[in-house]
């Protein structure tokens, strides 16, 4: 009978690689539970907006509810690829991404129910656009792992989840959340939600560029996968900010497309730039130089 070796009995881990370093944080900083969050002033706000100020933030919401499911349905196949390589500090990392992805479905469907009250039936929301990253881009690159792991394909799953989903809509979607919610002084209970949620967010983009940048060091040839699928994304990405903007001739709250698709683009300059820089370093520059940005971001 063959004796199965485990990492912890053996080599043991590894605790000042990247992944390690992101578990430490999310142990410290990611442990916040969206139903201790008071969101008693939030509704009273919410009665107070117009209809178009509360159209615009229930699309925005529903964008995030959806994505964050998504997310969190779709992750599992990496986790797999992760544990069937042995790399047990990923694992263990992405355990706590799982955990925190969930979370974040939870603190926007309490979001809808006890703030917006209005339903669930929120399907009128997603665009064209919107769908083919979150509908079908981001489950079939994921889901491409069960059957193929190769660095090629983990490349794409992550270059989709991490660099777009993440490093693009995401952080877009939290920069419009912020430029209205700071601005107006309103939502108190959404705003430390919110905050909390990009403080995740951080660690998992971290990881993503990470995990690119170790793919990159050991075969430069990936940088075609990863450029190709960023160059691919990049129009259904800023049609999502255009989709949203062209519902309306007044956007609420004094808003404007062209901050939010500049925003936009320039997250996925340096996205890109970010993994373009691993290329041709050692696996040793590669942890020096991730562990310097994970040390450098208190998130």
């Amino acid at each position: 009978m063959p004796v199965r070796t485990f990492t912890t009995t053996s080599r043991g881990l590894r605790r000042d690689t990247p992944p390690m370093r992101l578990y430490e944080k999310a142990k410290q900083l990611g442990i916040w539970n969206p139903s201790d969050i008071d969101f008693t002033q939030d509704r009273q706000d919410w009665l107070k907006m117009s209809e178009l100020e509360q159209d615009i933030l229930m699309r925005l919401t529903a964008l995030f509810q959806a994505g964050e499911e998504a997310v969190t349905l779709d992750l599992l196949p990496l986790i797999g690829v992760m544990a069937a390589e042995g790399r047990l500090e990923e694992e263990m990392f992405l355990t706590t991404f799982l955990w925190e992805e969930a979370k974040h479905v939870d603190f926007f469907h309490r979001f809808i129910d006890e703030v917006t009250q209005n339903g669930h039936d929120l399907s009128h929301y997603m665009t064209a656009s919107y769908a083919s990253i979150i509908e079908e881009s981001l489950p079939s690159a994921l889901n491409a792992l069960k059957t193929d792991a190769s660095p090629a394909a983990q490349a794409r799953a992550s270059t989709v989840y991490n660099m777009v989903v993440e490093g693009i809509l995401a952080e877009t979607g939290y920069h419009a959340y912020f430029s209205v919610l700071d601005k107006e002084k309103i939502l108190p209970g959404t705003r430390k939600g919110i905050a909390l949620l990009k403080q995740d967010e951080s660690r998992h983009i971290a990881y993503g560029i990470f995990l690119l940048s170790r793919l990159m060091a050991e075969d430069e040839s990936l940088w075609e996968v990863v450029e190709s699928t960023m160059n691919e994304l990049l129009a259904p990405a800023l049609s999502i900010v255009s989709d949203v903007f062209s519902l309306y001739e007044v956007p609420p709250f004094g808003l404007e497309e062209s901050v939010f698709s500049a925003y936009a683009m320039g997250q996925f300059s340096k996205r890109l730039e970010r993994v373009r820089n691993a290329r041709g370093k050692s696996l040793e520059e590669v942890y020096a130089v991730t562990q310097k940005a994970i040390e450098d971001d208190d998130s």
